[in-house]
């Protein structure tokens, strides 16, 4: 299956769209490389960042769940260049 590396940016207009947003992205954790959030409590709100790396399918997926959850935001970009994952067995 192709993956891709990209990035998605998540807004939370309201900080008790939290719990549901964490839900979201531990169901996709395998495609997680990175992540980054920052909270503004002066204005209820926050931003997270994620690098992630998997297939468009399942990146749309998970944008697609997040973009449900109401006070919540999301925009994602990915590489135009996919790749063949690699086995990481060592032999």
């Amino acid at each position: 299956m192709e993956e891709r590396i990209g990035f998605v940016g998540i807004v939370l207009d309201d900080l008790s769209a939290a719990p549901k947003v964490n839900t979201v992205i531990s169901r996709y954790q395998d495609m997680v490389t990175g992540r980054i959030g920052i909270p503004d409590h002066q204005r209820e709100s926050a931003v997270i960042g994620l690098i992630v790396c998997g297939s468009p399918e399942r990146v749309g997926q998970m944008t697609g769940q997040l973009g449900n959850i109401p006070g919540v935001t999301v925009k994602s970009a990915l590489t135009g260049k996919s790749r063949t994952p690699q086995n990481n067995t060592q032999v």
